[in-house]
Formats: C-alpha cells, sequence, structure tokens
C-alpha cells in the first residue's frame, strides 16, 4: 500500500489548523507523565520503539509489533512524597493476522486529602480548624488505540496508528470536566533502525467545566475577593513528537539501543532547549542495553529548563538543569518486570521517585520481541 506519504502529510498539514482557538498551554499535563517503567527509565524516548501494550500511550502505531498474544501492561506511581499517585493500566490485541491491532489504555493521577480552608475563618474572625475538610481531586484518561500495517517486507515495516481519547477531571465536588481528543503517528522499522512521529491532540483536546458551588461557598469567595468561576472550555494545544533510534549490536547477546526524541510545541514560548515565539522544542534521549534479551539496563535525560543556580541569592545566574532518570528490567518467559528510578527536580532538594511496571501476555506463550 502507497497511502503512508499522504497520511503523514496530513499529520503535518492538521497541526496548524485549531491554533486560532483560545488555547492553555499547559492543559491535561497529566498525560504528559510517561506510561510503563522502560519508557520513564530512558527519558520518555519511545516514540520509535515502543511496540508492547505501552505503544497505546506512546505512539499506537507500534501497536502492530505486538505478535499473537494479548499483552497487558501495569504501572503505579508515587510522586512529590506520596502527595500524587498515578496509575496506569493498559491492554492490546492483535488481529488478523497480526495486520492490525487494538489496544485500549486508561490512566489516573490524583493527589488526595487537599484541605478546605474556605470555612476556617468564622464570621466573627475567630479561627476554626474544626471546620477545615479535606477533598480529592482526580484525573482520568481512556484511551481507544487502533493500529495497522500499510507496508511489510523483509527488511522494513510501515505501520499508523490513531487514539481516540476521553478525558474526566474532578476536583472535590466543586468542579468537573469531560473532554475528548485524538492523536495520530506512524512507526517505521528497519534491520536495526526505527523512526516514529506522533501527532498528539491532533483536532486540539477540549475539556468541558462545569463548576458547582453552594451560595455560602460563593458568599465566602465573593468576600475574599476571589473569582466565582463559571462553565468553560479548556483546549490543549496540538504537539509534534519526532523521533529516531539505532540498535547497535556489540556481541552475541549483547545488544545497545539508543533513542532520540524532540517534543515540539505551537502555543509559544516554553522553559525550553529551543524556545520561539510560537514553536519550542523539548529533546529526549535515551539509552538500553539489552543482556541475551533477558536483563536490561536503562538511562535517560529529559526536561532541559533553564534554572537559578543554586546558592546564588541574586536569582541572576541561570544555569541549565534536566532531569535524569535510570532503570533496570527483567524478563522471565512470557513476563517483563520494570523499574525506573528518577530525579523530579535535580536541585539541591531533589524529589526522587522509584517506579515499578509490569508487561506480560495473558496466554502463557514466550513474547516474542
Amino acid at each position: 500500500m502507497r497511502f503512508y506519504p499522504k497520511i503523514l502529510l496530513l499529520l503535518l498539514l492538521t497541526l496548524p489548523l485549531s491554533l486560532f482557538a483560545q488555547l492553555r498551554k499547559y492543559s491535561n499535563e497529566f498525560l504528559n507523565i510517561g506510561a510503563g517503567a522502560r519508557g520513564l527509565a530512558m527519558g520518555g524516548a519511545q516514540v520509535a520503539s515502543a511496540k508492547d501494550a505501552t505503544a497505546g500511550y506512546w505512539n499506537p502505531a507500534g501497536l502492530t509489533g505486538i505478535k499473537e498474544n494479548a499483552n497487558i501492561g501495569l504501572m503505579h506511581a508515587d510522586y512529590f512524597g506520596g502527595i500524587a499517585k498515578y496509575d496506569y493500566l493498559s491492554a492490546a490485541k492483535p488481529i488478523q493476522d497480526n495486520k492490525r491491532a487494538l489496544g485500549i489504555s486508561i490512566l489516573r493521577f490524583a493527589v488526595d486529602d487537599i484541605p478546605n480552608t474556605l470555612f476556617l475563618v468564622e464570621p466573627d474572625g475567630r479561627v476554626n480548624y474544626d471546620n477545615i475538610q479535606s477533598f480529592s481531586t482526580a484525573d482520568y484518561a481512556f484511551l481507544l488505540s487502533f493500529a495497522q500495517k500499510i507496508k511489510e517486507t523483509e527488511k522494513k515495516q510501515i505501520s499508523f496508528g490513531l487514539n481516540a481519547k476521553v478525558i474526566y477531571r474532578k476536583v472535590g465536588k466543586f468542579a468537573s470536566a469531560w473532554g475528548f481528543g485524538l492523536d495520530a503517528g506512524l512507526q517505521m522499522h528497519g534491520e536495526r533502525w526505527n523512526l516514529g512521529i506522533v501527532a498528539r491532540d491532533l483536532t486540539t483536546t477540549f475539556n468541558a467545566w462545569s463548576f458547582t458551588f453552594t451560595e455560602k461557598e460563593k458568599e465566602i469567595l465573593y468576600l475574599t475577593k476571589n473569582d466565582i468561576p463559571v462553565k468553560s472550555t479548556e483546549l490543549t494545544a496540538p504537539r509534534l513528537i519526532i523521533g529516531g533510534g539505532y540498535d547497535f549490536k556489540l556481541g552475541k547477546s549483547l545488544i545497545l539501543s539508543a533513542e532520540a526524541n524532540v517534543d515540539v510545541t505551537f502555543d509559544g514560548k516554553r522553559n525550553t532547549v529551543y524556545s520561539g515565539n510560537t514553536i519550542s522544542i523539548d529533546p529526549h534521549i535515551g539509552l538500553e542495553a539489552s543482556i541475551s534479551n533477558v536483563f536490561f539496563i536503562r538511562a535517560g535525560i529529559t526536561n532541559f529548563q533553564k534554572g537559578t543556580q543554586d546558592g546564588d541569592t541574586t536569582n541572576k545566574k541561570q544555569v541549565w538543569i534536566y532531569q535524569p532518570s535510570a532503570g533496570a528490567g527483567f524478563k522471565i518467559r512470557n513476563i517483563m518486570i520494570d523499574y525506573a528510578f528518577t530525579n523530579l527536580a535535580n536541585q539541591s532538594n531533589p524529589l526522587y521517585t522509584h517506579i515499578f511496571s509490569l508487561r506480560f501476555n495473558i496466554t502463557g506463550k514466550k513474547e516474542t520481541e
């Protein structure tokens, strides 16, 4: 089939069409955390190489890499000292003689026990700590994925994939939102090289917010000079992720896989390596050493930013900071156990996170790489 160049052109041309609408720069950021300890250990450099159930998140075209058996992925992580919890579940199954694949992914990011201090101060001015109540906020995303091989030879494979995603966000009893969006991607594989491209939020992703406050809560918000929110729509701008990788065979049982990705956003200046008035570019770099396809060691770098140098009391000395990560994996028959360790701050008081995930085939047959 020869229509894949037209699909790629469509992805590139569709991105600017929605940019005339009002966009929010950091909308639905929980969808940019990542999925699976392998990808997080490699700094999020996955768009070209992901080929298991986690591909539904990284690049839906990669789901065609699953052979014969349905594949499932699970992950749990605690962020910011356990304050926030992030959970991920994915499942994918090849169909039609491994030429197509279907997948589903569920993501949840939640913070519990947030103090509600609206009624902390009594009408007479007394502070009453007994009036403090707590609430939770949670973000959910449901991704339905489809992938199709559009060219396959002995030395090359090209696949195309789509995501339809439904988003639900809830902030206690005060606010909730429903959203919808689309992702599309391509993946190309040679004997040792991999290429990938994903257009996330292709037509912009929207969240329609609604708010619920009692009359007493509205009164307090008014008296404390806070705005009382009304129904609103939040738009997430498209972004383009481009990546390439290469497998270096260093011996009979040792393979070193390297991948580099760049995130291209179109919503103005960001604190990234390249920041323009319209376009910003953020790189991701990842490495994976595979020993006998059983034991894996990984490392990555991402989130390059300019920040204030530690100890600078003038807040004028700017230095480049980045988010390093490392991890390992172990494969037992059709089960893969992955671990990632990442530093979320890279400052004098870093925030370390330990992440574990599990991937397995539900049939008991050995996974085909």
